[in-house]
């Protein structure tokens, strides 16, 4: 064997254990991280008796039951509860997108005196805490009597800056020339802004759709603290309710059972358009 030849063996060999070593290490990670859910989802699956009598937990069970996910619909109403989220994040989601459509291709296409500047303080907003912003809106949507209603929760998250910065990028590395050619045909903004640049920028979009359908279902602090009334809770506000009402603070599979109800459908979107996700966020990162 030659020394051409050696050398050749002992570099597939060392690629080999590099990628043998990169994949253990990713797998045992990957265990590292879904372990915490695979638990959540053991324990919803236990009887009260069962887990109870458990001194050393056990990492399986042998008579599952489905009990504690009809008790945590019927301890508090969790369903109605789906109800409101569901609203919630379908009106919230299609508002922000108009919202951050229109301004993000404001910033990016037209020109108007001071758009740098505006565009500069946008950004700035950013870099103010989330607490002070929640105040702010506490007091603004408490003095236009809106507490306890569905405009009062959606209100306050029709727009995001981050998100219209992401989309400004998007926009932007579309080419020019082609809206000065739509312009001298005779197209619109409105044309164009539907027929070209959401078309192309669609990726991104989808994203940030997904991304706004996660937050929304995730809300928590401003749900709870402008609404006190039940037939505007939300998920998140049941299972505190679950909590609270000492039922499931001492039964432990009935809250468990609740958590992994609520996070089925956000799983389920995050596996289904992962790929998308991914993609859509990559893209926005790229310039030119």
């Amino acid at each position: 064997m030659s020394n051409k030849e050696r050398l050749n063996g002992t570099g597939k060999a060392a690629r080999f254990a590099g990628k043998a070593a990169t994949y253990l290490l990713l797998s045992l990670w990957g265990l590292f991280v879904l372990f915490p859910f695979y638990w959540m989802i053991l324990t919803s699956l236990k009887s009260y008796s069962a887990y109870n009598s458990e001194f050393i937990p056990k990492f399986f069970t042998v008579n599952p039951t489905l009990n504690n996910y009809a008790d945590a619909f019927t301890t508090v109403p969790l369903g109605r509860y789906f109800l409101n989220t569901i609203l919630f994040t379908a009106v919230t989601t299609a508002a922000m997108l108009v919202v951050i459509i229109m301004a993000a291709f404001a910033f990016s296409r037209l020109e108007f005196a001071g758009k740098n500047i505006v565009f500069a303080v946008f950004l700035s907003l950013m870099m103010i805490p989330n607490e002070l912003v929640i105040i702010t809106n506490f007091v603004t949507i408490t003095n236009l009597n809106l507490r306890n209603t569905f405009l009062g929760l959606i209100l306050p998250s029709v727009t995001s800056v981050f998100y219209i910065y992401l989309l400004k990028e998007n926009f932007e590395q579309i080419p020019e020339e082609l809206y000065k050619a739509a312009k001298v045909d005779g197209t619109s903004d409105v044309k164009y802004l539907l027929r070209v640049m959401i078309p192309i920028c669609r990726p991104s979009i989808i994203t940030i759709t997904i991304l706004k359908v996660i937050e929304c279902w995730n809300s928590y602090v401003w749900p709870r603290l402008i609404t006190d009334d039940e037939t505007y809770y939300l998920v998140s506000n049941g299972i505190q309710d679950i909590r609270e009402s000492g039922f499931g603070r001492e039964n432990i599979p009935t809250m468990m059972a609740a958590v992994v109800a609520v996070s089925i459908p956000l799983i389920i979107i995050f596996l289904v358009f992962r790929k998308k996700i991914m993609s859509g966020v990559l893209r926005g990162g790229l310039k030119g």
